[in-house]
């Protein structure tokens, strides 16, 4: 491979600057312009019309994240499709609306767009009240997130991480499948809320004393003492960890996965989990080098708890949902410990397992939602010997049980012997400890599988068994040629990844 000079590179950069910037922030106005149509449709032309539009501007916003990858140039290290507004509110404090994507936050813009528009498909028959208000929300929960990824500024960040809450919290609360519904909306929103009070506090600090939040500013000539590094760490890192979560902080997923509608729980595992994760890379690594060092044996401990705790508590529940939460717990709290491996391996191992996780648990997830949706019930008791009567159904689940214990082949091996391999690099018994997790999973992934699609029918309890139809199929192949393609051609991934991991790991370096 030709080396470009640096000459060549920038002249490159501002091509691309000039030439595409608008194509990232028609992204992600689109989202939201679109809510404001669907809001002033009128009533009387049907609520299936309503829904077509909502999906077909979903995947018309997929296809342009599609064509911001192609156009991304994976040699740059700098960030790409950049827009810049700028606002003076007095001659100290300058605060800015950065936006702009890298190697690190495209394959999450990927991810997320892909997956709105496979929530919405899986939700046609199942949500009927509200489903014009229930499609609005998941595309201004799609515009928040698509910020979240793109904002290069801490505090446009901050109140786009918190604004996703609010149409989550509306999913969960309206349209959840339970009594309890309300609670587990309130628990989530809560628990989020609070860690994130001192995130807000660690940004204002930075604001008054340096006067800008511009996250390009602060990442080359932001100079902190060492105390300082360490307590806004922890500020940070105590809004990441309630997101991700890490435990003891982690009480409120399995609850709010439990009520929330099938399409929910997918956001929330395949999705807003990666805010906490992203958040770690993008702004705890990054802007405290020396504060994540000194505090990376701590989390380290906190995952390595976290894996091997939530795994074991998987092996013994009794609700189908609460096995795939416990288990997307124990993979995320994998991933933040790749995160702080501070090696390649393991930051690149880290990012593509949560692409994997966004895969597999989110199919995991609608797997569920398969036999709720017909049975109305997610106690696996009542499920035995489906492989009889829906074929289609348990092959599908199957795929995604070995995906989901990272066998060769699948997206999630990848990942994990990526981090694994970081974690060995850097400590050997943290990696060890870590590779427990593979062993659980194994464990309640393939005991779940045994006993709902092998054994005796249980007619006694449920009847009018009905395999997957073409729209769940539609639903299901993306996400399983994903999962094996990753497997297969990591490469690909990995090319776009390389460059902007890379030199983030030089400026941590840098720092310590």
């Amino acid at each position: 491979m030709i080396l470009r000079s640096k000459t060549e590179i920038l002249i490159t950069s501002l091509e691309i600057s000039i030439a595409y910037n608008k194509l990232l922030l028609g992204l992600l106005i689109l989202p939201f312009l679109s809510s404001l149509i669907m809001i002033l449709i009128p009533k009387n032309l049907g609520e299936e019309k309503i829904k077509k539009f909502g999906l077909g501007i979903s995947i018309l916003i997929f296809g342009l994240s599609l064509v911001i990858w192609y156009l991304f140039d994976n040699e740059l290290t700098i960030f790409q499709f950049g827009w810049l507004g700028t606002t003076e509110f007095s001659k100290d404090i300058q605060l800015s609306f950065r936006l702009g994507i890298d190697g690190i936050s495209l394959f999450f813009i990927l991810l997320t767009t892909l997956l709105i528009p496979l929530c919405l498909l899986a939700s046609w028959e199942t949500i009927q009240v509200r489903a014009r208000e229930y499609f609005i929300a998941f595309l201004i929960l799609e515009g928040f997130v698509l910020l979240v990824f793109s904002v290069l500024d801490i505090l446009g960040f901050y109140i786009c991480f918190e604004s996703v809450l609010i149409p989550i919290f509306l999913i969960i609360g309206i349209w959840g499948s339970r009594e309890r519904k309300v609670r587990a909306a309130y628990i989530f929103f809560l628990y989020t809320l609070f860690g994130s009070i001192f995130l807000l506090l660690g940004i204002i600090w930075i604001l008054t004393k340096v006067g800008t939040t511009d996250y390009l500013f602060l990442i080359n000539y932001l100079k902190l003492d060492i105390q300082a590094q360490r307590l806004l760490w922890l500020a940070f890192f105590a809004s990441f960890a309630a997101k991700v979560p890490i435990l003891p902080v982690h009480i409120w997923l399995p609850e709010a996965h439990v009520e929330a509608p099938t399409a929910g729980s997918v956001i929330l595992a395949g999705i807003l989990l990666k805010l906490g994760t992203y958040g770690l890379i993008r702004y705890s690594l990054a802007l405290f080098p020396m504060a994540s060092l000194y505090f990376a044996p701590l989390v380290w401990t906190f995952c390595v708890v976290g894996i091997i705790y939530t795994s074991l508590t998987a092996i013994r529940q009794t609700d189908l949902k609460r096995i795939i939460a416990y288990s997307s717990v124990a993979h995320i709290n994998l991933v933040v410990a790749g995160t702080f491996a501070f090696n390649l391996q393991g930051l690149e191992g880290s990012i593509i397992q949560q692409l994997s996780h966004g895969l597999v648990s989110g199919a995991l997830f609608l797997v569920v939602g398969v036999l709720y949706d017909r049975h109305h019930t997610r106690l696996v008791k009542y499920y035995s010997g489906l492989g009889v009567v829906m074929p289609l159904f348990v092959m599908v689940f199957g795929i995604f049980t070995i995906a989901n214990i990272a066998l060769p082949g699948t997206s999630s091996f990848v990942g994990e012997f990526l981090i694994l391999a970081g974690l060995f690099n850097t400590n050997t018994t943290l990696a060890f400890l870590a590779a427990t997790g593979m062993v659980l999973g194994g464990c309640y992934s393939l005991w779940l599988y045994n006993r709902v699609s092998f054994g005796n029918i249980k007619t006694q309890y449920i009847g009018g068994f009905r395999d997957l139809n073409f729209r769940e199929l539609l639903i299901f192949s993306p996400l399983i040629f994903l999962t094996f393609f990753i497997g297969l051609y990591p490469d690909i991934f990995l090319v776009s990844i390389h460059a902007s991991t890379e030199i983030l790991l030089e400026q941590v370096k840098a720092g310590i």
